[in-house]
């Protein structure tokens, strides 16, 4: 199972603008749109309203206001995996897409305006794990941070850490701090001398159906609560909540199995 690690900055208001190599957006992309705004609505407490249409039918996820991830519409014609992904800040996608090909990873979509909102691409780095980059205009990104409903910290599950930290550390210019232990392969990735994302080698114990991916942490007010609900609502339960050294934590899917974490964090 994957360890959370909070982020040190708890605020509930996210920065302005977030610094290059932040993770500042998260988003689904899906075959149902309308059960699975139904679905995260009555999981987390979220709102939508529509967002940039470059790539099809697209909504932001609303809380108290404030914008906190994205779900869009899957052509019927594509049959790729239902992921959350998330969006690295960079100040010129352009550069950081050429970084990516550059150190061995692959630009799939973009880099592509979106509309007035900012400028995308989506990546993979060599491993194969799927991440989007963003660069900031009219959307900033994740509005809210720190309370339940958002997204608490993103984590790279991959076979070692080794393999891909350094592609991360020279396409996004991250500070790294390796875990010193024998038997557990954890890199946090630090931004401005804060933490901001890890990495986690599992080794033989990485699915063999899903292959190195990136997972996103939601913060919950209790996380056996939530399982149960989220259970209820037609989601499933792949590793039962369970305390950790950052908070009680449980492995989830939703009713399209998209993997996601649920944390109760420790304040």
């Amino acid at each position: 199972m994957t360890e959370a690690r909070e982020s040190a900055d708890r605020n509930s208001e996210a920065p302005a603008r977030h610094a290059p190599g932040t993770p500042c957006w998260v988003s689904l992309m899906v075959h149902g749109m309308t059960a699975t705004q139904d679905f995260y609505g009555e999981l987390f407490g979220w709102e939508f309203e529509p967002g940039p249409q470059q790539l099809g039918w697209y909504v932001r996820a609303l809380l108290d206001g404030q914008e906190v991830a994205g779900i869009g519409q899957l052509p019927p014609d594509r049959h790729l995996p239902v992921a959350w992904t998330p969006y690295l800040a960079s100040d010129d996608v352009d550069v950081t897409a050429e970084m990516v090909r550059h150190s061995g990873g692959t630009v799939g979509v973009g880099p592509l305006d979106a509309a007035e909102a900012g400028r995308l691409a989506i990546a993979s780095d060599p491993m194969g794990a799927v991440f989007g980059i963003w660069q900031t205009a009219a959307h900033l990104g994740i509005g809210i941070t720190g309370v339940p409903g958002t997204p608490a910290w993103n984590e790279l599950v991959t076979r070692d850490s080794s393999s891909v930290a350094k592609f991360y550390k020279t396409v996004f210019g991250y500070e790294e701090e390796p875990v010193v232990s024998a038997d557990f392969d954890y890199v946090t990735l630090h931004v401005g001398g804060h933490p901001v994302a890890g990495i986690h080698g599992v080794g033989n114990f990485l699915p063999r159906d899903r292959g190195p991916h990136w997972m996103t942490y939601f913060e919950v007010a209790d996380t056996d609560a939530a399982a149960t609900r989220l259970v209820d609502l037609g989601g499933h339960v792949v590793e039962p909540p369970h305390d950790s050294a950052h908070g009680r934590v449980a492995t989830v899917t939703d009713p399209e199995g998209a993997m996601f974490s649920l944390i109760q964090g420790a304040h």
